[in-house]
């Protein structure tokens, strides 16, 4: 099978798990004996073509007018996406099915859908409504609107976790029997530290008689770093001997370090911005809790990255962690938003170790076991598979005759109608397609 596959973002550009997710997927892919081409954005050092693990990777460089603002980027982006594609299929490269990640590359997909007659499936991977809690200006619910239009646009929708299907088919009306649930996985073997001398390495961030709580991720709102920061005072009151290291960068962390020195806590808590996989991984093995306090969270790779690095976890009890971890089993729940909560729960790891070692040796062998690439990309490939049943027996395959060409414009004019008056006119269907043919 021929995969095309649109992402925003790949290693080593990574801003979040989607890089991640698209980078193992298609190696995964690849490796099962499947052809993948990725386009995605330029990232600094790399170069327009990477072939790296079988996977062909097309960095996009952006020689398009500076962009007037975020949108505009997106625009260009997605305009110079379909330029790479339109080069590529006159070189004579052509793909069975096109995969979509996320509202970023929603104009590419359907454009290209359209233009080469070709299956177009989605993965969403969080919603502008999740992430804000709401949709509170302008920007978000345009974002909200073409993740609506993505998920019409695709064949078929693959979310990464039950939590997710629920929003997607309650917030963004996507029908049930469209929608598939296919968790995302991490590879254990990308998780081993490599220091030298660990002890060393962990003296960089505590000294040797703290207990250290590790805490990685963007510094945004939608993490709960913020709680975590609020539960330091409380857990130093009863298990003094601590150091909270906290990596990632993000437009939170002026406001996280401010508050920080407001809680006289500030120089027991290690910043160190942005950290590469090699310290990542080192800071895994040495630390005695990995925590997570996300707000909203719709599936949550860094338990599973937590998981892989055998180190026991926290995380609050909402989105993808609260399917992930069993509380008590592989790892405990917090409230979210709730330092008190995570509070109890971090010093119930730090004060009980046999209890951390139980719950992190359960939750590797299910790391191993449950959410590895290899059965994630094959149940991947089951969706495709059945697409391209459908598309194969639908009159989409193949060119349209005049009389379809006809009804799909009817159609669109309908879809149009119905979306631009359906908030002016409080009538049955049939009235409002009367309306149509009247303009």
């Amino acid at each position: 099978m021929k995969i095309l596959m649109l992402s925003w973002e790949y290693p080593p550009r990574i801003v979040g798990g989607l890089a991640r997710h698209v980078h193992d997927l298609s190696v995964a892919l690849v490796q099962q004996g499947h052809e993948v081409e990725v386009i995605t954005a330029d990232h600094a050092g790399t170069s327009e073509l990477d072939t790296k693990d079988g996977v062909r990777v097309h960095r996009l460089k952006m020689y398009s007018p500076q962009p007037l603002d975020f949108l505009d980027s997106v625009f260009q982006f997605n305009l110079n996406m379909m330029e790479k594609v339109v080069g590529l299929r006159e070189k004579g490269v052509d793909f069975d099915i096109i995969h979509a990640h996320d509202w970023l590359v929603a104009y590419a997909a359907k454009a290209l859908k359209h233009a080469y007659r070709r299956p177009l499936l989605a993965t969403i991977h969080a919603t502008e409504y999740g992430r804000n809690g709401g949709l509170h200006n302008p920007l978000q619910r345009y974002i909200s609107s073409v993740e609506w239009w993505l998920t019409y646009e695709a064949w078929h929708v693959i979310c990464c976790s039950d939590y997710m299907y629920n929003e997607l088919h309650q917030f963004l009306q996507v029908p049930e029997d469209k929608l598939t649930v296919i968790p995302n996985g991490v590879k254990a073997e990308d998780f081993l530290p490599n220091a030298p001398d660990p002890a060393e390495f962990r003296r960089q961030y505590a000294a040797p008689d703290e207990k250290m709580v590790f805490f990685i991720g963007r510094m945004v709102t939608e993490k709960g770093v913020g709680v975590l920061i609020e539960a330091v005072p409380i857990i130093l009151s009863r298990y003094p001997n601590c150091k909270f290291v906290i990596a990632g960068k993000g437009p939170a962390q002026d406001y996280l370090m401010r508050r920080a020195r407001e809680l006289g806590v500030y120089e027991r808590i290690y910043f160190t911005g942005f950290v590469d996989d090699d310290v990542r991984n080192n800071l895994y093995h040495v630390a005695d809790v990995a925590v997570f306090p996300s707000l909203y969270e719709p599936f949550g790779i860094v338990a599973l990255e937590a998981m892989a690095a055998q180190v026991p976890v926290v995380v609050s009890n909402v989105g993808g962690f609260a399917e992930i971890i069993q509380h008590g089993k592989n790892g405990l729940h917090a409230l979210p938003g709730n330092p008190e909560s995570l509070a109890d729960n971090i010093l119930a790891l730090l004060l009980a170790p046999g209890l951390a070692a139980k719950l992190k040796e359960r939750a590797y062998r299910e790391v191993i076991e449950q959410y590895n690439w290899s059965r994630i990309a094959r149940k991947t490939v089951e969706v495709y598979a059945k697409v391209l049943n459908e598309y194969e027996n639908t009159p989409w395959e193949g060119p349209l005759t005049p009389p379809q060409i006809e009804e799909q414009l009817l159609l669109s004019r309908v879809a149009s109608f119905f979306s631009r008056y359906r908030g002016r006119y409080q009538s049955t269907g049939e009235n409002l397609l009367e309306q149509l043919l009247k303009k």
